[in-house]
């Protein structure tokens, strides 16, 4: 797995990270990097392990790799306790998120610390932390405000990377989780990524969170100046329910699973096509 996030870091694209929590939004997934020959993360988070299964979500990804040959990586996104993170390792993920953002700084670095001699025991190749913290949900939602401390201290990257030995660090420079109901999400705070990537872009890999709002133009130059791996779940969401919602309107008689969900894996496939050509991973393989 670090030689594809070495292979993105070189030729200046992201992976993406995009997270499921059924067959259905997996589908879409392996469709869309069929398609375009992109490499792929797919993430789950604590809640949508828990639905689909930590064993579970493995051999469908397994079944997928064998099935395409690709490179398909599975992620554990947001791993807040030990627990949960050990259930992620047993079950075969390939890499793991230990998300410390609401711990204090030595904490985080303590915890952490842990979680990354835990994984590296394991043979887990991408142990990614989590430094500043990320307003909002995955959802759509009212605009929050932002503040400075919320945002990353390039300083305390490195002595974070340094203290912990993460592979991958997810930074906060603005971005959120979720998306703004107006539409309109803030830019990102490029000034403080650089000087992140200064400090310690050539220690570790740079991950961007809340992807689904952030502006297209925000995005282009954040793999410019070194992000690696993006993610994104809010959009694939509402990308599900909205043509959910809108067939099964326009279809109230129809029970079958299988004829509804075609257009349902259809707009979530296009959402993820969109994202992976923004993040220039298109081609890659």
């Amino acid at each position: 797995m670090l030689n594809a996030f070495k292979q993105a870091q070189e030729n200046k694209y992201a992976i993406g990270a995009f997270n499921v929590s059924n067959l259905e939004q997996l589908k879409a997934i392996i469709q869309a990097i069929q398609k375009l020959k992109s490499p792929v993360i797919i993430a789950t988070s604590q809640g949508e392990s828990k639905f689909i299964g930590k064993k579970q979500i493995r051999a469908l990804v397994d079944v997928y790799k064998k099935e395409t040959g690709l490179p398909i990586f599975l992620h554990l996104d947001h791993g807040k306790s030990l627990e949960v993170i050990q259930e992620a390792i047993d079950a075969g993920y390939d890499s793991i998120q230990f998300d410390g953002s609401e711990l204090s700084f030595e904490e985080n670095i303590e915890m952490t610390k842990k979680v990354v001699d835990l994984a590296k025991n394991k043979g887990i190749e991408n142990i990614e932390g989590e430094l500043g913290y990320l307003q909002g949900k995955s959802s759509l939602q009212e605009a929050v405000e932002i503040e400075e401390e919320d945002l990353t201290d390039p300083n305390q990257a490195e002595e974070f990377i340094e203290k912990t030995g993460v592979t991958s660090l997810a930074v906060a420079i603005g971005n959120i989780h979720g998306i703004f109901k107006s539409g309109q999400n803030p830019h990102l705070f490029l000034d403080r990524l650089k000087e992140i990537n200064n400090k310690a872009g050539d220690k570790v890999f740079l991950v961007l969170h809340g992807a689904s709002g952030i502006p297209e133009e925000d995005i282009k130059k954040a793999v410019e100046l070194g992000i690696d791996k993006i993610n994104v779940n809010t959009r694939l969401r509402l990308a599900y329910t909205e043509t959910l919602k809108k067939f099964l309107q326009d279809n109230p008689e129809q029970t079958t699973p299988y004829k509804i969900m075609p257009l349902v894996v259809e707009a979530v496939q296009r959402v993820v096509e969109e994202k992976i050509k923004l993040f220039n991973s298109d081609n890659k393989l």
